[in-house]
C-alpha cells in the first residue's frame, strides 16, 4: 500500500500575498486524485507550504481519512475509479463534515462543476492547471481563517 494517510512534516510559512508569517503547521491538507504524479507534486508544493499534507487515491479512502483526521481544505479530483469527487462531497455533506474543498478535473464538464458548487465546493481548477494559481487559492482559504 502508498503512503496514502501519512502526515508530511511542516512548519511555518510565509503567506506571500501579505508578506507575513503565520503558522500553518497545524493546517491539514488532503491530496485526492488517482493520479500517483499528482499527489506527489501537491504533496512537495504544500508540505513547503508549512501544511500537513495527507493523500489518498480514491474517495472511499479519503472519506476514511476525512473521518479522522478532519482536514481544513480537500484538493479533489472529480472523475476517479470508484466513489469519484462528487459521490464523496455527497457522503460530506449527509455526514455532515465540512473541510472546504477545491476541485479538480481533467474534464471540463459543466454541470459537474455546477453540481460540485452546489454540494460546497469552493474553487474550480481543470488539468492541467497552473500550480501557482492553485497554491494561491488553496493559501488564500486557509490563511483567512487565521486572521
Amino acid at each position: 500500500m502508498e503512503e496514502e494517510g501519512i502526515p508530511i512534516e511542516a512548519g511555518r510559512a510565509e503567506s506571500h500575498e501579505r508578506g507575513t508569517s503565520v503558522s500553518l503547521s497545524d493546517k491539514k491538507v488532503l491530496v485526492v486524485d488517482d493520479q500517483f504524479g499528482i499527489r506527489v507534486l501537491l504533496k512537495e508544493v504544500f508540505s513547503r507550504e508549512g501544511f500537513q499534507v495527507l493523500q489518498a487515491a480514491n474517495g472511499n479512502v479519503a472519506l476514511e481519512i476525512i473521518q479522522v483526521e478532519d482536514p481544513d481544505l480537500v484538493l479533489l479530483d472529480m472523475k476517479m475509479p470508484g466513489m469519484d469527487g462528487l459521490e464523496l462531497l455527497r457522503h460530506l455533506r449527509k455526514e455532515d463534515l465540512s473541510p472546504r474543498v477545491i476541485m479538480m478535473t481533467a474534464y471540463g464538464e459543466l454541470d459537474m462543476v455546477k453540481e460540485a458548487s452546489k454540494l460546497g465546493a469552493l474553487a474550480h481548477f481543470t488539468k492541467p492547471f497552473d500550480i501557482e494559481e492553485l497554491r494561491a487559492e488553496v493559501l488564500r482559504q486557509l490563511t483567512t481563517e487565521l486572521e
